[in-house]
């Protein structure tokens, strides 16, 4: 299916400031420079304050991944989840149209949503109150046919009972979501035949439908203030209302060790894309003395140096190193300097040995890595 954006585009976008925090927060989950990994939940978030994917939008969150903005574009249109159009006001009718629903009257309720939302879908109500579309497999086959509305489910539906839901939702209230017939859940329609002791004894809601009953609005769009919706690996300011920090130091998680990338297990600071893009370089340690550029003869394979890949050898050249004999000669406060400057790789120069195994390469002996790597064993291809 071709998915191209609305014609009809509002001039700017920009997160609520509780969603920028919450989206910062995401931000701040990844190391530097992997920042883009945020891109789906960012591009979530502005859906869920505007009901649709605005261009502005895209494009506002790209510039805060550091994105070109065909990257993002890519995203939003490769993905069902996000909505290119505009969209209801009060809620987005989603009907499942596939096997299991089709054949327990789906046709019926998608002649529902043309009737009193409009004829075609992914078109607006004339009221800008709804708007619909058919879906695939939404996964509650035993409750067929069904629709999602807002976050919930609505299950065992029929047309009359679709439509009596949209009137509620249209007045102001909301209906209460699940399966629509009395169902407790998903058990058969006699009643369950096994576990059928304490199987929803002396309750009138299955736990999901309690929780969503209980936040009291399920079609409402998220505008960053549900505390259980936002990051929960940061500091939260307390029930007294005192200011939530803007930074938190980093926190080892259990001791973990570096992962193959070389990056410890923490927590990372909260910061946006633009902080990070802007900081100066690390100062930890004293910097080595560095080249310009390779030395008569040309740079060394600093890949023949276990734990230093293509990236690696690059990010190395750029901050002025293309000899073994360099990298052998580093001292512990050089070394300090270099594993804290390496971004995306910090502490890979400590954790793999790098002064040892390189010294041992400039005084023209061979590591078990290095052997390796001449015998074809390793890849070192960029």
């Amino acid at each position: 299916m071709l998915r191209r954006l609305h014609h009809d585009q509002p001039e700017s976008f920009a997160f609520t400031p509780a969603n920028m925090e919450w989206a910062e927060a995401q931000i701040s989950k990844y190391p530097a420079g992997r920042q883009a990994s945020a891109i789906i939940p960012l591009l979530w978030r502005a859906q869920e304050q505007e009901g649709w994917l605005t261009r502005p939008a895209i494009e506002h969150v790209a510039d805060m991944l550091g994105m070109a903005h065909i990257r993002a574009l890519e995203v939003a249109t490769f993905y069902f989840m996000f909505q290119l159009q505009p969209v209801g006001t009060v809620a987005h009718v989603q009907i499942c149209g596939t096997t299991s629903c089709m054949i327990c009257g789906a046709g019926e309720l998608m002649e529902v949503c043309k009737a009193k939302i409009a004829a075609k879908p992914h078109e607006v109500s004339a009221d800008g109150k709804f708007s619909w579309e058919e879906v695939e497999c939404l996964g509650a086959c035993s409750n067929a046919p069904m629709a999602q509305i807002g976050k919930d489910y609505y299950e065992d539906l029929t047309g009359e009972k679709l439509a009596e839901i949209l009137d509620t939702m249209a007045a102001g209230n909301v209906p209460t979501p699940g399966p629509q017939n009395g169902r407790f859940g998903a058990e058969p329609l006699g009643g369950p035949v096994v576990l059928t002791e304490g199987a929803g004894e002396g309750e009138r809601l299955n736990a999901s439908v309690a929780l969503a009953t209980e936040i009291g609005d399920t079609i409402k769009r998220i505008d960053g203030t549900e505390v259980p919706l936002r990051a929960p690996w940061r500091d939260r300011s307390d029930e007294k209302g005192d200011a939530t920090p803007d930074t938190h130091a980093p926190k080892l998680s259990g001791g973990a060790p570096a992962d193959e990338t070389g990056i410890d297990k923490r927590e990372a600071p909260v910061k946006s894309a633009a902080a990070v893009k802007s900081e100066p370089a690390a100062t930890e340690g004293r910097k080595p003395e560095t080249l310009a550029a390779p030395l008569e003869g040309g740079a060394d394979n600093l890949k023949m140096i276990k734990g230093v890949g293509p990236k690696l050898e690059a990010l190395l050249h750029s901050l002025g190193f293309f000899h073994f004999a360099q990298i052998g000669s580093w001292t512990e406060e050089e070394l300090a300097w270099v594993d804290a400057n390496l971004e995306g790789f910090k502490g890979r120069a400590s954790r793999d040995a790098w002064v040892a195994q390189a010294r041992t390469l400039a005084e023209g002996g061979e590591t078990e890595f290095s052997a390796r790597v001449e015998k074809g064993e390793v890849y070192d291809d960029d």
